[in-house]
C-alpha cells in the first residue's frame, strides 16, 4: 500500500468497537500497523472525553500526530470560505490536502466537494 492516510476520528472510534466488516477491518489494520497519522483536531477528539478507553490513549500516544502550522491555516480559511463545513472538518481536510494524505473517513459527505482530496471510506474497501 502507498498511500499515507490521515486518519478520521470516527475511522478510529469503529475500529476500537469492533464495527468494520472483516474486510474493513484488515484493510484499516494494515494502516494502522504501517504508519498511523491523525490530526490535531482528531487528537482533540479523541481525548477531550471526560472518560477514554485505555487502548484509544495509547493509540494515541503511539501515532503520528500532524499539527495546525500556517499552511493548514491558510488552506483552512480557503475551505471554510468556499464550502459549508464544520471548522474541525475543514481543518482535517486541510490537514490533508497540505501533507498530501488521503484522508481515511466514514462521512464521505461531509468532504465530498471539496477539490483535490482524496478520500476513502473505510467501511466500503
Amino acid at each position: 500500500m502507498g498511500t499515507n492516510f490521515l486518519i478520521d476520528t470516527n475511522v478510529v472510534i469503529d475500529f476500537s468497537h469492533g464495527i468494520f466488516s472483516e474486510k474493513s477491518k484488515n484493510f484499516v489494520a494494515e494502516i494502522l500497523n504501517k504508519e498511523p497519522i491523525i490530526s490535531a483536531i482528531t487528537q482533540i477528539e479523541l481525548l477531550g472525553f471526560s472518560v477514554v478507553p485505555p487502548q484509544i490513549e495509547s493509540f494515541v500516544r503511539y501515532t503520528s500526530i500532524v499539527g495546525i502550522n500556517n499552511s493548514v491555516i491558510e488552506k483552512t480559511i480557503e475551505i471554510r470560505k468556499r464550502h459549508r463545513i464544520k471548522l474541525p472538518d475543514a481543518i482535517i481536510a486541510a490537514t490533508a490536502l497540505v501533507n498530501n494524505l488521503t484522508l481515511l473517513t466514514r462521512n464521505i459527505a461531509d468532504f465530498k466537494n471539496i477539490e483535490n482530496l482524496d478520500i476513502v471510506n473505510p467501511h466500503a474497501v
